[in-house]
């Protein structure tokens, strides 16, 4: 109980030297001293003392003081070092539904997959992550019979696949379809292609 008694004596000293006594009464000011001349931690622990006759406890007041120090430059570096998303997208700009199937190569070998089904006004990410490499090939088609085509030839299915190499499709069972190509240059870390008319060029996005 000693510590609380030294912390009421220090404050009921402070508080007369700022000019209030412990009923509230004003004081004549004094020249120098009071509650303001003491170091501020002190301060706060004789006006909590005074107020509910304990010391608060300093585990809770540093808990407190950590929130309110730490937390806000936590969640602010949260916010500086989200990763910045990196995928390769396609958005069906059209009025119909569109089946969608990509192909692309590690520098060694090929593969191509499908299908992804993306109805009217709708996105679809067909590869997650940062682009690894610079070309990328797309064929669509739609439900009416329209085409997105080019002249690089991958294999692929009616059903959904995943095609390791593009030789020898129909010896090996597979459909031989041509897939435009799309250069996303060496430094592009996401892209985004827009299927509009069958007619007219896709057009792409970083």
């Amino acid at each position: 109980m000693q510590p609380r008694l030294d912390l009421l004596r220090i404050f009921k000293a402070g508080a007369q030297a700022d000019g209030q006594s412990l009923s509230g009464e004003p004081e004549p000011p004094p020249s120098r001293g009071g509650c303001q001349s003491l170091p501020p931690v002190v301060c706060l622990f004789a006006k909590a003392a005074l107020e509910s006759r304990r010391v608060p406890s300093f585990s809770v007041l540093a808990l407190t003081m950590m929130r309110r120090l730490f937390l806000p430059a936590v969640l602010a570096g949260l916010v500086l070092t989200a990763p910045a998303r990196a995928d390769f997208r396609l958005c069906n700009n059209t009025n119909t539904r569109v089946s969608v199937a990509i192909a692309y190569t590690d520098g060694k070998s090929w593969l191509s997959e499908g299908w992804w089904n993306l109805r009217p006004a709708a996105c679809e990410t067909l590869l997650r992550g940062p682009l690894a490499a610079q070309f990328y090939y797309v064929y669509a088609m739609d439900e009416r019979g329209g085409e997105w085509k080019g002249k690089a030839f991958m294999c692929t299915r009616d059903r959904e696949f995943r095609i390791d190499g593009r030789e020898d499709c129909f010896a090996r069972g597979y459909e031989r379809t041509g897939f435009f190509e799309i250069d996303t240059g060496r430094d592009a870390k996401s892209w985004t292609v827009q299927l509009t008319d069958p007619n007219a060029a896709p057009s792409s996005t970083q």
